[in-house]
């Protein structure tokens, strides 16, 4: 496999912890100088410093999808550091509730943030891939932006929407050498999936077919996978990563 990223300049959002993390320390670890981004200067720091920890080459910078200004601001600090050839939108939250019982911000912050804040992030690194005629664009998505999930209508309405956006910018840049693709993971061994409670996991091994959850290093390894040269008649595809919880 293709996978030596020298001389690339890799960008993923929320790469503090979890799968944005894997990520991040994946392209890092095949030579790439990745710029993790988090909403805390305390997190930016930690991506800073387990960079440096590894001998990787590469930084931690404050960046808040949601907000315009905050998008504008990381743009200037990109300029100490040169354009990104390859871009992770993994950055994203939840904010579950029943539609019936669910508020207007519950609904919007979401909205804002996982689509919203892909928009503008992948806005901001496209006119650099297009004049390098060069790009790969991984959007990470989630198994219920296909499946559906109770109590996450804006979520998956959010997951499915990068999806949507994934296949049309893909035909619409694709002539420029840029490939832009999706990965939808399932149910991963993340912080917030060990605060769930054994009934619940009980629950979630019995549709997961490999009767287990998924490692964030093994969704990181399918988006190395993606951004290789080995990678490069893909394009507008969503890969799902779930040990098989779903199948479409």
């Amino acid at each position: 496999m293709s996978n030596n990223f020298e001389n690339k300049i890799v960008l993923v959002t929320g790469a503090s912890r979890g799968i944005g993390k894997a990520i991040a320390n994946n392209f890092a670890a095949h030579g790439a100088f990745v710029i993790g981004t988090a909403t805390s200067e305390n997190s930016a720091d930690g991506i800073k410093k387990e960079f440096g920890q590894n001998k990787y080459k590469g930084t931690g910078l404050v960046l808040d999808i949601s907000k315009q200004n905050s998008v504008d601001k990381f743009a200037d600090s990109l300029k100490d550091y040169g354009q990104p050839s390859i871009l992770v939108n993994n950055a994203g939250i939840t904010r579950d509730n029943l539609l019936m019982r669910m508020k207007n911000d519950e609904w919007e912050s979401v909205i804002e943030t996982n689509l919203n804040g892909m928009y503008r992030v992948t806005k901001l690194c496209l006119k650099a891939m297009m004049k390098a005629r060069y790009g790969r664009i991984i959007n990470i998505t989630s198994v219920v932006g296909v499946s559906g999930n109770p109590g996450q209508t804006n979520y998956s309405a959010a997951k499915a929407g990068m999806i949507g956006f994934t296949r049309s910018l893909a035909r619409e840049i694709g002539a420029r050498g840029i490939t832009v693709n999706a990965v939808a993971p399932g149910f991963i061994k993340t912080d917030m999936t060990e605060e769930l409670s054994d009934d619940i996991k009980a629950s979630l091994m019995k549709q997961i077919s490999l009767g287990r959850l998924g490692n964030p290093d093994e969704i990181a390894k399918v988006v190395n996978f993606l951004a290789s040269d080995d990678a490069a008649y893909i394009t507008g595809q969503t890969i799902n990563v779930n040990g098989g919880m779903y199948m479409g």
